[in-house]
């Protein structure tokens, strides 16, 4: 089951690089997922998300992630997984800029057996 989890984390970043922000974070979300972002500002539910993402010039950012640890539930259907990130985006002067950062994902399996963040 763990390995579920850590393939799904790599699905996700990867389809970041193929797809773009926006659709990754729209794809992998729970109907009713929610995102912490600046300010501590909720964003509730997988459309909302992709239209916060898509508001957000992200053409010329890359962000990558990979799980330090990850743990399943007794039941099988929720997990939680936490790592290092690291955005890395072009700033108005050109110079390539890094933001690095720890994440927190909550993720729960899906009926059709997926997972999916509920929580991120």
């Amino acid at each position: 089951m763990i390995n579920d989890i850590f393939e799904a984390e790599r699905q996700f970043q990867e389809m970041t690089e193929q797809k773009g922000i926006a659709e990754a974070f729209h794809f992998f979300a729970d109907e009713n997922a929610v995102i912490k972002r600046e300010n501590d500002t909720l964003i509730v539910g997988k459309e909302n998300i992709k239209s916060y993402y898509q508001k957000k010039d992200l053409k010329n950012v890359k962000v990558k992630w990979k799980p330090d640890f990850i743990d399943i539930s007794q039941s099988g259907d929720m997990a939680y997984t936490y790592g290092k990130y690291v955005w890395e985006f072009t700033n108005t002067e050109g110079n390539v800029k890094k933001v690095e950062g720890v994440f927190h994902t909550v993720w729960r399996k899906q009926k059709d057996g997926s997972w999916k963040y509920v929580w991120d």
